[in-house]
């Protein structure tokens, strides 16, 4: 079995959300590789960098195919991807080539040059490119279907986030957790027809590619309301210093580009800034200042 360089990224998440469970999956990791190259023959490069929800390597078959393997921890976020990359089939994805779903093993087609969405040299632009694919990608699932609803999370969330906060001795001001716990009870109810959606649709998860101009990479994917994707896309396209106008225009834009209620996308966001600040604290993260700013903006912006 050839040594597995693992990126520290990686590594330093799944022990921090993990525990004993992601030690352990760290540690048949490299034979589990080892496997999936033999079985679907593969000869690996160096793991990509700049993410940590998985180990990512570039791959090649021996008529010289490129491809990508994807292995991941099995969880709730994770656990239906291949679903999802089946449905939308390469129509604005990267194509799912093969997969071991029960173990998170995913093998992928290469999308070259990869560069992300959020690297483009007009953020206006690639803004717009974004909210067309969103609107490609949003379509209906047939039943059955084996993903979890966008209502459950919510209903989920708006019970959890108290208990949460309670664990973690308060760390900051209880209204916003309140507010977000209403945002869920409201966000939990619509009218809208259900869609496959994305927890994690932003523009570094859109890449370049010679197939398409741009694909979609790395969903986690839920049934749902067409705004729920817009909560985490706010969110990473606000900047670092933030301002009450920027959120109201960047929301508003997306609210007008993809017709949706601007109510909708900031409640998504506020739910997000909320989830997101409790998970970091749960996992070690001492800095969700920002996270708190935005949860305190977006309420105003309600």
């Amino acid at each position: 079995m050839t040594t597995l360089e693992i990126p520290d990224a990686v590594v330093r998440m799944y022990l921090a959300a993990n525990g004993e469970a992601g030690r352990a999956w760290l540690a048949s990791l490299p034979e589990f590789v080892d496997e999936l190259t033999r079985r679907w023959s593969l000869t690996l490069g160096p793991a990509f960098g700049g993410g940590g929800v998985g180990f990512v390597a570039p791959a090649e078959r021996p008529d010289g195919e490129r491809l990508v393997l994807k292995v991941s921890f099995v969880d709730e976020e994770t656990r239906h991807e291949p679903d999802a990359l089946r449905q939308w089939d390469g129509d604005g994805v990267v194509r799912l080539v093969d997969a071991e779903p029960e173990r998170g093993a995913l093998l992928l087609e290469r999308l070259e040059p990869a560069t992300a969405l959020g690297d483009h040299p007009d953020r206006g632009e690639a803004i717009s490119i974004a909210c067309a694919l969103l609107q490609r990608l949003w379509r209906p699932v047939p039943e059955p279907h084996p993903f979890a609803l966008v209502g459950d999370l919510a209903t989920r969330l708006a019970e959890e986030f108290p208990e949460r906060f309670d664990r973690l001795d308060r760390p900051f001001d209880g209204d916003l957790v309140r507010a977000a716990v209403d945002a869920c009870r409201q966000l939990a109810d619509t009218d809208e027809e259900p869609i496959l959606a994305n927890r994690d649709f932003h523009l570094g998860n859109v890449l370049a590619a010679e197939r398409e101009p741009w694909l979609l990479i790395d969903p986690k994917p839920l049934v749902g309301e067409p705004a729920f994707d817009t909560g985490h896309l706010l969110r990473t396209l606000l900047p670092e210093r933030l301002e009450r106008d920027t959120l109201d225009l960047t929301a508003g834009r997306l609210a007008s580009e993809l017709d949706l209620e601007p109510e909708r996308v900031i409640g998504w966001a506020l739910v997000r800034s909320v989830d997101d600040a409790l998970w970091d604290l749960s996992t070690g993260g001492q800095d969700v200042g920002w996270d708190v700013l935005a949860a305190r903006l977006l309420v105003r912006a309600l």
